[in-house]
């Protein structure tokens, strides 16, 4: 019997905060990021935030393992009164979108634009080099004493699942999260 993997399920949520509100803000997100772990199903948060002048935009992305367990987040009493505390602090009141996409790594930050392309090129880049040098690397040890994993398509296939899992899960969030503000700066920018 083939046991089903679970759907990854994305909560998108976007926030416009006045800056002079930002600290109070901060300790919020903190707090409900908090609260969100400890629901079930719950896979991690990536927070991205695009500074501005008199307003910052904040990007929190949300996975759950389940629509189900995503929706007991939503429901939740908890929840409802974070919210409640956060929308005095929000200019445009607290936006969702849920996606089932298992993860993405550009999230638009202002009306649904994408970065250009070339800095995609080179955020991604910048990501996938030094993990297609590394991870050959450190997959060598267990090469040499399981031969058979050490054949050519056995080993071509656990060292791209790696980096593949590593850019999707753990290094693309976090490094656009470090490059925000310069992805969605399109001064002189050509896609």
């Amino acid at each position: 019997m083939i046991e089903q993997l679970p759907d990854i399920v994305t909560l998108v949520v976007r926030h416009c905060v006045r800056t002079v509100q930002l600290e109070p803000y901060e300790a919020w997100l903190r707090r409900t990021i908090g609260a969100a772990k400890q629901f079930e199903g719950h896979l991690g948060v990536d927070v991205m935030r695009a500074p501005g002048a008199d307003l910052a935009n904040f990007t929190i992305v949300l996975r759950f393992s389940t629509t189900q367990r995503l929706q007991a987040w939503l429901d939740s009493d908890e929840r409802q009164e974070l919210i409640n505390e956060a929308l005095p602090l929000l200019v445009e009141g607290d936006q969702t979108g849920v996606s089932t996409a298992n993860e993405f790594w550009f999230t638009p930050t202002e009306q649904d634009t994408q970065p250009p392309r070339w800095k995609q090129v080179c955020v991604t880049f910048l990501v996938i080099l030094p993990l297609s040098l590394l991870i050959p690397l450190a997959w060598r040890p267990v090469f040499t004493n399981i031969p058979w994993l050490g054949g050519y398509v056995a080993s071509n296939v656990l060292i791209t699942a790696t980096i593949v899992l590593l850019v999707v899960y753990v290094f693309m969030p976090m490094v656009t999260g470090w490059f925000a503000g310069w992805l969605s700066d399109d001064d002189g920018a050509r896609s």
